[in-house]
């Protein structure tokens, strides 16, 4: 049986405050990797990475933490993103952690958790960055990362968050 009320030790402290200096590490270093190696590697979608191992690896509040820190934490040291798409990648994160709790503790079931929580996520992103470029707010493209590649993503963190997510979480 799944449960999402145990505890936590001092061993998942120290596994939370690890996960948490290496995803701001990675977002640091995100664009200067990519131009040292030439390879996009926002197309692997680092911040949403960095939540799937919060979420699978330490517990729901550092998970929570993760989602609203990393975005703000990216604006800060890079102004990348924009103030308000910032906030709408903060928003879509934490949504991402609230909605796979909710299905989890509801359904007991790990995979379709994980995967609707993502797709909820997605498209309330998309849906109110839509609002936002309609407004005027955002002078941007809707979609810049194929959803072909944030499918494939999507199927990654999926399986590795079903494969891994414990049975008795932090």
């Amino acid at each position: 049986m799944i449960t999402t009320d145990i505890q936590p030790t001092k061993q998942h402290y120290v596994v939370s405050v690890l996960l948490d200096i290496s995803a701001l590490a990675l977002i640091y270093f995100v664009p200067a990797l990519s131009h040292l190696l030439n390879i996009p590697l926002y197309l692997i979608e680092p911040m949403r990475l960095m939540l799937v191992l919060a979420m699978v690896h330490t517990n729901r509040n550092n998970a929570y933490l993760v989602a609203l820190t990393l975005p703000v934490f990216s604006f800060l040291v890079s102004g990348h993103p924009v103030l308000l798409k910032m906030v709408l990648m903060s928003a879509e994160l934490v949504l991402n952690v609230f909605v796979f709790y909710f299905l989890l503790n509801r359904t007991k079931h790990i995979f379709p958790s994980i995967l609707l929580s993502i797709i909820i996520s997605k498209m309330a992103y998309y849906g109110l960055k839509y609002l936002l470029i309609l407004m005027g707010l955002l002078q941007m493209e809707l979609v810049s990362t194929s959803l072909l590649i944030q499918a494939g993503t999507t199927l990654v963190f999926t399986a590795y968050v079903w494969k891994f997510f414990p049975s008795e979480p932090a």
